[in-house]
Formats: C-alpha cells, structure tokens, sequence
C-alpha cells in the first residue's frame, strides 16, 4: 500500500533531519567547550546562572537530536510533524535563554543567535512557524533583557522580522511547489497505470501485480462482453463509452471494492479487475482456488447483466462471457499464459453461446 508521503518529501525531510542533527552537535560542541572555558571567546569567570543556561542547553540540544534521529529514522511516521514542533521549540528556548543571560551577564552580542531559531523554524514549518517563534524570541528578548539592551530591542525585533518574512515565505513557496509537484507525480503515475475510461487498472498495472505474486496459486478470469457491438452501432461510441465506464464500477462492486483505489488491490484479499481494452477485462484472484473462481464469476455475470441506463433515459443489456485459468502454488506459470487459457475457455464458452443463439 502507498505510503502517505512520497519518495521527494521523504528525502526532503531526511535532509532536514540531516542537517539540525550535524548544526545541533556543533552547538552541542561549542556549548561544551563555553562552559568549560576553553578558547579566548570564552569568558573565564562563568556566573552560576550561564552554567545552569549552558547545561539544560545541553540537555535539551541532546533531546531535540534524539527525536531528529527517529525523524530521519521514520519520515512517514505520524510523529514526524509533533516531533519537529518539539525540536523547534527545544531549540527556541535554549537559544533565549542563552541569549538573554549572556547579554545580562557579558558584553558580547549574541542577540544574532534569535535568528537562527527563525530560519529553523520556516524550514520546518514555514511562514506560520518563522512568524510565531519571532514572536516568541522578540517578546522574550524585550521582556527579559537588561536594561542596557533596551536601546536594541527596536533594531533586533527589524531585523529578525525581515528574516522571518524572507525565509518563511521562500520555505512556503517551497513547500507549494513539491506539493505540485506530488500531485502531478501521482496524477502522471495514476495515468500509468490506470485506464482512462474505466479508471481501472491497465494493462501494465495487470501484469505489475501479476509478477509480484509470482509463484503463488492465483486464477485468472477473461472477460469479454456479449452485445457491446451492437450498443455502439446502434446507439454510438459515446453510449458504449457509458456502458463500458458502468461495467468497470460494477466490476469492483462485484470484488467487494467501495471505490477506486491506488493501490494495488482492489479489496482486503487482494482482487484485481483491469481493462485490457475495446470491452474486454482481466480480473486476477490471488490464492483463489476453483470454487471461488466460480463464485466470483457468477457474482460479476449477475452484476453486468443488469440493464445499464446510457444517454438520456435509454437501457441497455449486455452479457458476458467468462474464461477461467488457474495456477497453483509453485507454479511459475506467467500472467501471459494463463490469459492464452482463459482466452480458450473463454472463447469455447462464446462460441457455445452462439451456437445456442
């Protein structure tokens, strides 16, 4: 079954994940060595309070990469979205309270750290999330700094503004361009695969399925419509176009399928109707044996012989004809060979029909 996401948002969220685990453990690194006092940019007195900022920084550093690493671990995971708020806010709280503290405590303008919870937050989740964590920082930054930081609050809350609107809509464009792009992947991969008409399987989506049930018993009905002909010449390709599109959705109601789906299968045990083309059809029946072949045959012949309403409020009946092949388990006998069977039963059983005509 398809995943929730694709192979371009998973990667991008790897990527993501890649790179907050490598810039956090710089961050972790230089957090270290900050608070042991190593280095000339390193204060040689640090007051009680910067050591308690500097290690809960460490702590909370070390969690936001444990849940990076189960982020790049498991991208589709439900938890992906929760999980990158945390880091976020993690990362946003240790970077304020570093700033504040050191700018309470130091000369050295660390004020430029605020911007970088920003862009962080927009590349995980774009201009809503660049736009409230620069609030959060700007609040936290005018409501905490000393009163020797005041004259810088105007010129902070500027500048980390621009930056949450030049990131978080670039982030935002971003995101809606692989979300086209997503949609025109799926849309190009349903065309691929699908029958146009009918919106069933096709041909190639047939034998994909086929292949990845080789060497497991499966039976393979042949369908081909009885009257379809006559329907075209007698009411025109637009009606026999309707009539094919009504035998599709009937297919699928006689597997047990509530509607279309992507995937493969079609219902819980793995059925699979397609299209070959003109008006004939292919339904695969993993592990069926032949009873239940049977049964299913008798259940889509029901189905199909049912009037079908065309343009305006015209009825028309159509029949069909059904061959069955099977293979059992071990077999290897290939999609291509048990259609040439069902084709035989099948056109043995049409000509009987017309014999009896």
């Amino acid at each position: 079954m398809r995943t929730a996401i694709d192979d371009s948002l998973r990667s991008r969220r790897r990527t993501i994940e890649t790179a907050a685990l490598v810039s956090r453990s710089i961050g972790l690194i230089y957090t270290i060595v900050y608070v042991a006092g190593v280095g000339s940019w390193a204060p040689p007195h640090i007051s009680s309070g910067m050591q308690v900022v500097c290690w809960l920084g460490i702590a909370a550093m070390s969690t936001a990469n444990v849940l990076a690493w189960f982020g790049r671990r498991r991208p589709q995971s439900r938890w992906y979205s929760p999980f990158s708020a945390v880091q976020i806010a993690l990362d946003t709280l240790t970077i304020v309270a570093f700033v504040v503290v050191s700018t309470r405590e130091t000369s050295q303008a660390t004020w430029p750290l605020l911007g970088l919870t920003i862009t962080i937050a927009a590349i995980r989740h774009r201009l809503l999330g660049a736009v409230l964590v620069y609030l959060v920082t700007t609040v936290a930054f005018a409501v905490m700094a000393p009163e020797s930081a005041r004259h810088d609050i105007a010129f902070v809350a500027g500048i980390d503004l621009m930056l949450a609107v030049i990131t978080g809509t670039q982030s935002t464009a971003f995101s809606r361009q692989l979300l086209t792009l997503q949609e025109t992947r799926q849309a190009l991969h349903h065309q691929a695969h699908h029958d146009a008409l009918t919106g069933l399987p096709n041909r190639s989506q047939l034998a994909e399925y086929a292949a990845s049930r080789s060497g497991q018993p499966m039976a393979v009905l042949l369908l081909d419509l009885n009257g379809f002909k006559q329907v075209n010449d007698h009411h025109g390709h637009a009606a026999g176009d309707q009539l094919l599109h009504e035998v599709g959705v009937r297919l699928r109601g006689a597997l047990g399928a509530g509607g279309l789906a992507d995937d493969l299968s079609d219902d819980g045990r793995g059925d699979l109707a397609g299209r070959l083309g003109g008006d004939e059809f292919l339904v695969l029946l993993p592990d069926a044996d032949a009873d239940r072949a049977a049964q299913v045959a008798g259940r889509i012949r029901e189905a199909i012989r049912r009037p079908i309403r065309i343009a305006g409020d015209r009825e028309v009946t159509v029949g069909v004809s059904i061959g069955v092949a099977l293979r059992p388990a071990g077999a290897d006998t290939t999609l291509d060979t048990l259609t040439a069977e069902a084709d035989g039963e099948m056109y043995q059983e049409k000509r009987a029909r017309n014999l009896a005509a």
